[in-house]
């Protein structure tokens, strides 16, 4: 039989302060468009349908709504929360579904939107569960200056409390700044027990690299005693961040260290070792992380929506997908095999069902320290948090 031809929208910008990211989640989604076309038994052939916003937010409307206009109707894009949110309303306009790559804050969900990789209860609050009671509870909380740090840190202010601690500074610093010296500064008079990094790109090397050389001044500070946490941070940016990097701990569905590196798999499965030209220009990034994986796996759990012959307009799938809407339908009883192992998406918020993974940088790369026993479900809005079960039961204390 002769394959569905089907757009695919791709959306990352190829420069800015979070390229690095764009790019892994861009080759992610093109080496799967060019598995996808090469597989025979597919019954779909996608062509992607690619705009690059360059890194202003101004310009990730527009042009998703170029694309779902062109008729794409599912699109895989954006790394940030604010461009997610700048492109809900579209998606809304077109009847489209964007298939987001990347870990964010929580407490959303959206008929148009599908979440493929980690929310609160993947990321900060496992993450928090190993972490405070090996290194202690009191933190310093760092991020830039909007939507993914303001609400990872507000949850983490929560955890932060009901394990008992204190958050002992909470700084922010605009997007691409680099000037970390204040917040350093602060680092080394309040003496936390952990510090919780959410700066991004450029800022988050520079005040690794700063806290570095605090760390060679004052031992206090070195991540034996004083680690830094990321719930976003994956091999991609090791490289530009070198040395630095070492000691730090971070969470994830995914790092090389914890497998066998499966979608490296698709690239023998192709004519060449770059992908075809149907698929557009991939450079292949040298160190695959959670971001490539996500948006590898996003591609490949669309065509197997898309290819379900039997399933009819009755059952939520139809040439295109899913409709917005009766994606419960879609997903309800169905496991998608990826990189990540089997997975499942959650029918009522659309969030991937993922395992976890803690891992600590040695050596240059993801050491895994602790993982989780298969997937765990999501909770994007923490209703099934019990701060008892993560951390513990608080002691009494007597009064007079």
């Amino acid at each position: 039989m002769a394959k569905r031809h089907v757009e695919i929208g791709i959306l990352f910008s190829r420069s800015g302060n979070y390229h690095l990211l764009s790019e892994a989640c861009r080759a992610g989604a093109m080496l799967a468009i060019a598995t996808v076309n090469a597989d025979k038994d597919a019954a779909v052939e996608f062509e992607p349908v690619e705009r690059d916003p360059e890194g202003q937010i101004d310009r990730y409307a527009p042009l998703c709504e170029e694309i779902t206009r062109g008729g794409a109707r599912h699109v895989v894009g954006c790394v940030t929360s604010w461009s997610r949110k700048e492109v809900i309303p579209v998606l809304e306009k077109t009847g489209a579904t964007l298939w987001y790559p990347c870990p964010y804050e929580g407490f959303e969900a959206n008929e148009h939107v599908v979440y493929m990789h980690a929310s609160p209860n993947q990321h900060l609050v496992p993450l928090f569960a190993h972490v405070l009671p090996r290194y202690g509870r009191n933190a310093c909380l760092v991020g830039s200056n909007y939507i993914w740090g303001w609400e990872t840190n507000r949850v983490a202010r929560d955890l932060v409390q009901d394990a008992g601690g204190q958050v002992l500074a909470e700084r922010y610093l605009p997007l691409g700044d680099t000037d970390v010296s204040r917040l350093v500064a602060e680092i080394r008079a309040v003496r936390p027990s952990f510090v919780l990094n959410h700066l991004i790109g450029p800022s988050s090397y520079a005040f690794l690299a700063a806290l570095g050389e605090l760390a060679k001044q004052d031992p206090a500070f070195s991540p034996e005693r004083c680690p830094v946490l990321s719930c976003n941070l994956t091999e991609i940016e090791l490289p530009a961040i070198g040395p630095a990097s070492e000691g730090l701990v971070a969470v994830g569905p995914w790092f090389l260290g914890a497998g066998e590196p499966w979608p490296w798999k698709a690239l023998e499965a192709l004519e060449a070792p770059e992908a075809p030209e149907a698929a557009g220009s991939v450079a292949v990034p040298a160190q695959p992380s959670s971001f490539f994986v996500a948006a590898f796996s996003s591609v490949l759990v669309l065509a197997d929506l898309l290819g379900a012959k039997e399933r009819g307009a009755e059952e939520g799938g139809t040439t295109e997908g899913p409709r917005p809407g009766t994606a419960p339908l879609a997903f309800a009883g169905r496991s998608f095999s990826t990189p990540f192992g089997e997975i499942a998406i959650d029918p009522q918020t659309q969030h991937a069902s993922l395992p976890v993974r803690i891992g600590r940088v040695s050596g240059g790369r993801f050491a895994i320290v602790e993982a989780s026993q298969g997937r765990v479900d999501p909770d994007p809005y923490l209703s099934r948090y019990d701060p008892a079960k993560v951390f513990g039961r608080p002691a009494l204390r007597a009064v007079s």
